[in-house]
């Protein structure tokens, strides 16, 4: 009798808060996949579409739709899980309302060590309302307590960490609470700078003309020109020493080509001046 009253209580159970809690945990389930779904069907259909324009930089606007859609989802899932998460306890016989008085001596003691938790998370929405970068964007980023500057693409921004992948291919994970100062190398536009050292002795106005027309020729290229903002200029005289002297050439570029416009101004300049007879010091 005993073993039937138990089996008959445990059937009842399974058949109202037992069935309501797989039916909570499988909605939740269900929920999270398809939130992910929305959001990589939204993220997809931005970068689709900057794939298929003539566009050879994304826009400011998609890198911060990107961005949000990423922070929206993690938010929404967040909030999912704790009113889940509430649901099953009172499925399972705890009284929610009676928890609230340890709930806030725990969450006070909590709160002394979740501190950087709220910090990263409040920093990561002035980061995101803010729009001081967005998915795509080109980075270095002072990290407090580190020497070590974080630089590489952004690849997942969150209330609480930002991700980014540097040249070598290595993930870098960043809590925005963390973060002291961001420099954006990709926003708006960019600037090549070139510093081509040569000998004290070489005729300045000489290697003026020659970089100036290296500049010239660069904005005529077809391949280069529509990296280009405008012509390549010569700022003139950076840095003088005894032996050797510095003069800089600045190029404004699309945001994130400054590193491939960089590279081949370099090539053109080195030849350049091989080709006139002047050779840049190491």
């Amino acid at each position: 009798m005993i073993a039937l009253g138990i089996s008959s209580d445990t059937t009842a159970w399974l058949r109202s808060s037992g069935l309501e809690i797989i039916l909570l945990l499988l909605g939740a389930v269900l929920f999270a996949r398809f939130a992910t779904f929305v959001r990589d069907r939204v993220t997809q259909r931005i970068d689709s579409g900057f794939r298929s324009s003539d566009a050879l930089v994304r826009t400011e606007a998609a890198k911060h739709r990107h961005a949000l859609a990423q922070v929206l989802t993690w938010v929404v899932l967040t909030i999912v899980y704790v009113l889940v998460g509430m649901e099953l306890l009172q499925r399972l016989g705890f009284q929610v309302t009676g928890l609230i008085a340890p709930a806030a001596v725990l969450g006070a003691a909590l709160g002394f060590g979740a501190q950087r938790i709220v910090q990263d998370i409040l920093a990561g929405f002035f980061l995101i309302t803010e729009r001081q970068y967005g998915f795509g964007d080109v980075v270095r980023i002072s990290v407090t307590g580190s020497a070590e500057i974080a630089e590489g693409t952004v690849e997942d921004v969150t209330l609480r960490i930002t991700t980014l992948r540097n040249s070598d291919g290595e993930v870098i994970t960043v809590p925005n609470g963390q973060i002291v100062k961001v420099t954006n190398l990709s926003k708006d536009w960019a600037r090549a700078a070139i510093d081509v050292p040569v000998a004290a002795t070489v005729d300045i106005t000489r290697v003026n003309e020659v970089l100036h027309r290296v500049g010239t020729e660069a904005y005529e290229d077809p391949r280069l020109k529509p990296l280009l903002l405008d012509e390549p200029t010569v700022m003139g005289i950076d840095d003088l020493a005894m032996d050797q002297i510095n003069i800089r050439m600045v190029a404004r570029t699309l945001p994130g080509k400054q590193f491939e416009v960089g590279r081949e101004l370099r090539v053109r300049v080195a030849a350049a001046l091989r080709r006139e007879g002047i050779s840049e010091t190491t």
